[in-house]
């Protein structure tokens, strides 16, 4: 791939640079993603610049392009990296992966899928949708564990007031 064919990644889809210049914003599965809080007009970041706008550290940044989970990052002519808006676009989207708990090794074959273009959408698709599946069984499990904290919740709530009520009531006997 080169400099011209990099890529923005959408939670569904890869959109070339031509295409992203040439569309207005996108709808159904083509769109793109939420942008982080950017200089206005700044499409040049170096790694420490990245690491303040993302929460990711400098180590972290590095190790995510060493085993494949971002594309190839430019370089100065210094040699330092060069992030643009595209890369923090993934990254946006490399972060919500890791809040659904998708495994590291997925999330690089899935960044992999998208390098590797339009032929892969059915196997991303099938990696995303499995990942939904996984999102919404820890959901349910959750809600059943905020429905166990309720229930506590209320019972020490009930035991807070009958202790309070029986302490009036010993203080009002003493008077």
């Amino acid at each position: 791939m080169t400099a011209t064919q990099s890529t923005a990644v959408t939670t569904e889809e890869t959109v070339t640079t031509e295409e992203t210049e040439q569309a207005p914003a996108r709808t159904g599965l083509c769109f793109r993603p939420p942008r982080l809080p950017r200089p206005d007009g700044q499409d040049s970041y170096t790694i420490s610049e990245v690491a303040a706008l993302t929460g990711l550290t400098a180590h972290t940044l590095r190790w995510y392009e060493r085993i494949g989970l971002m594309a190839h990052v430019d370089r100065s002519h210094t040699g330092q990296r060069r992030y643009t808006n595209r890369d923090l676009d993934w990254l946006d989207l490399v972060g919500k992966l890791r809040l659904t708990g998708m495994p590291v090794a997925d999330m690089v074959r899935y960044a992999e899928l998208v390098r590797e273009g339009e032929s892969t959408y059915a196997e991303r698709y099938a990696l995303l949708q499995a990942t939904r599946r996984d999102v919404l069984a820890r959901i349910g499990e959750l809600q059943d564990t905020l429905a166990v904290l309720d229930r506590k919740i209320g019972s020490c709530a009930d035991a807070v007031r009958h202790h309070e009520e029986k302490e009036k009531e010993k203080r009002n006997a003493t008077r």
